[in-house]
């Protein structure tokens, strides 16, 4: 990661007075020009460091420099490690390295002192069995990928796809890109792909924008649910309290709107006896369907 790189070359300055590009190049193991690209963007960036020819010379930060004196505030420090133990929860490659470096710089400092993040459920760890960091290498690359892919429904297809961007969204990674055998962009669960493969093509990338809304394409349902008072600390748990509503015999309607998909019945039936689906009509249905299914296995 060049974030890494970066943080590295400023480590090695704080600890050698001054040190040569070649060196640096051999340590981290690029070639002296990424170096000096490297030099040359933290220097942009308020770094106080600089490269000076002759005997003795080599790159080197000003005397007496250290990121504590930089322009990072307490507050910012703060800030900037809280950011990066959100994304290690995340189960981004190589975040762990960087958040140990960073907290040494930040001498007294450690952001697992007064906050813990965690976005996988109790009992269940996030699902990181996927090539996050061939995937990452390829959209930085411009390279074409294949895979096969496994849909909601259970179907498996082989893709070929430009890759774009990578997205976090509701504890799950996809990956957005240009399907070739769609001709449009799709959107793929990175859970769902296998024998992921980087092709020898490269792609010319498209100036689009990333629009969530419209890429998932979702079929929104308008559900209206009323819930026994049992699971009270539950539905304040998951849904808006704007939407709850309390009626006098101690139940409560709740009015809310989700795209379609299997994990809405799942949801609905997890609630056991204890949840009525009063709107939509087909949704309603459908769980007295998979209920009747359900007692079929108890021979009922």
């Amino acid at each position: 990661m060049r974030i890494n790189r970066l943080v590295e070359i400023i480590i090695i300055l704080l600890n050698k007075k001054v040190v040569t590009a070649k060196e640096l190049a051999e340590k981290l193991d690029v070639s002296t020009r990424t170096i000096y690209r490297d030099i040359e963007e933290l220097s942009l960036s308020g770094i106080p460091i600089y490269a000076s020819k002759g005997t003795g010379g080599g790159i080197s930060l000003i005397e007496e420099y250290t990121i504590n004196k930089a322009m990072l505030s307490q507050k910012d420090k703060e800030s900037l490690m809280l950011a990066l133990s959100t994304l290690k929860a995340t189960e981004i490659p190589n975040i762990d390295k960087v958040l140990n470096k960073l907290g040494a710089i930040f001498k007294n400092m450690d952001v697992n002192d007064w906050v813990a993040v965690d976005f996988s459920n109790w009992g269940n760890k996030l699902n990181s069995d996927y090539n996050f960091e061939d995937i990452k290498g390829s959209i930085l690359e411009k390279k074409i990928i294949e895979f096969r892919y496994i849909n909601s429904t259970g179907v498996s297809s082989i893709r070929k796809v430009h890759p774009y961007k990578l997205i976090f969204k509701s504890k799950e990674w996809y990956l957005w890109g240009f399907s070739i055998e769609k001709n449009d962009f799709r959107i793929f669960k990175l859970s769902r792909i296998k024998n992921f493969k980087i092709k020898d093509d490269t792609f010319i990338r498209k100036e689009v924008d990333l629009n969530l809304s419209r890429e998932m394409n979702f079929k929104v349902i308008n559900l209206k649910l009323r819930f026994s008072k049992e699971v009270l600390y539950k539905i304040y748990d998951f849904y808006d309290e704007n939407s709850i509503i309390k009626n006098q015999d101690e139940t409560y309607d709740v009015t809310v709107s989700y795209p379609e998909g299997e994990w809405v019945y799942d949801h609905i039936l997890s609630y056991g006896n204890n949840v009525t689906v009063l709107e939509p009509k087909f949704v309603r249905d459908e769980i007295i369907r998979r209920l009747k299914k359900t007692l079929m296995n108890y021979n009922f």
